[in-house]
């Protein structure tokens, strides 16, 4: 398959988002927002996608393997490499994943939190997310959306929303993530569908699904249409510029004016 990637940071922090792809498969990672609170980790959420996004790549060179055993390997070789840190930090670097590989007569995918991989068929579009993490602390969440975007109080707000999430993550009451076990890798949600059905398909983190999903700016095929005539960047650009229009995150409530992006878009030959 043809693939175009392309990822941006969402301010002036570093890029928290990964992504990467081969003429068979395409990964995106969105590492999760530490909120200023404690991780454990003197490493830092970038390092931690780095790492474990080229252990994944490698993971998965064998075009056979399950994905989700691809992953769990990653997971564990991540987690070798600083024992020196508190990995049982509740905070401990994390990130979603977002895996999508082309086969001979399928696609296969794995999904492991809230960055979406999106098929475009002839006549629809299939959307394949892990929600999970909307169903924990809901009334926190609410209270993010009462204030400005940026002001202290929208800081705090998001700060206790993150805490409170900490408490369920990787837990079987709460939501799964990548973080320092390879057990979260066999909580995703996995499958295949025939690449007959199949006209595209684009991986991307939620800071790029946003325009179709949250500020319902685009829709789908507006989305694909961007990404046939500019690329991957292209529709991180038209996130850009929807966001522009609400500075304060008054129209759409969310956590920072801009997030990180990733895309990967992948059309077959």
């Amino acid at each position: 398959m043809r693939v175009s990637i392309a990822t941006a940071p969402g301010g002036a922090n570093p890029n928290e988002d990964w992504v990467a792809a081969t003429p068979a498969l395409a990964v995106v990672l969105d590492g999760l927002s530490t909120a200023g609170l404690d991780t454990g980790c003197r490493h830092g959420v970038p390092w931690y996608v780095s790492q474990l996004g080229g252990h994944l790549v490698a993971a998965l060179a064998e075009p056979g393997r399950p994905l989700a055993d691809g992953l769990a390997q990653a997971l564990n070789q991540v987690a070798a490499l600083h024992p020196g840190c508190d990995l049982g930090n509740p905070g401990t670097p994390s990130a979603t994943v977002s895996i999508l590989r082309a086969g001979a007569a399928s696609f296969d995918y794995l999904v492991l939190a809230d960055s979406p991989i999106v098929f475009e068929r002839a006549d629809d579009y299939q959307v394949v997310t892990d929600l999970r993490v909307d169903t924990v602390v809901p009334e926190l969440r609410a209270e993010t959306e009462r204030f400005a975007t940026g002001t202290p109080e929208h800081t705090e707000a998001v700060r206790r929303m993150v805490e409170a999430q900490r408490l369920t993550r990787n837990t079987v009451d709460g939501y799964w993530v990548a973080a320092s076990s390879g057990e979260a890798a066999h909580h995703a949600l996995t499958g295949a569908v025939p690449l007959a059905d199949i006209q595209a398909a684009t991986v991307l983190s939620d800071g790029a699904s946003r325009l179709v999903t949250e500020y319902r700016a685009a829709s789908w095929a507006d989305a694909f249409a961007t990404l046939r005539e500019a690329g991957a960047d292209g529709l991180i650009s038209a996130v850009r510029k929807a966001e522009a229009t609400d500075p304060d995150g008054l129209r759409w409530p969310r956590y920072k004016v801009s997030d990180d992006a990733a895309v990967a878009f992948c059309q077959l030959p």
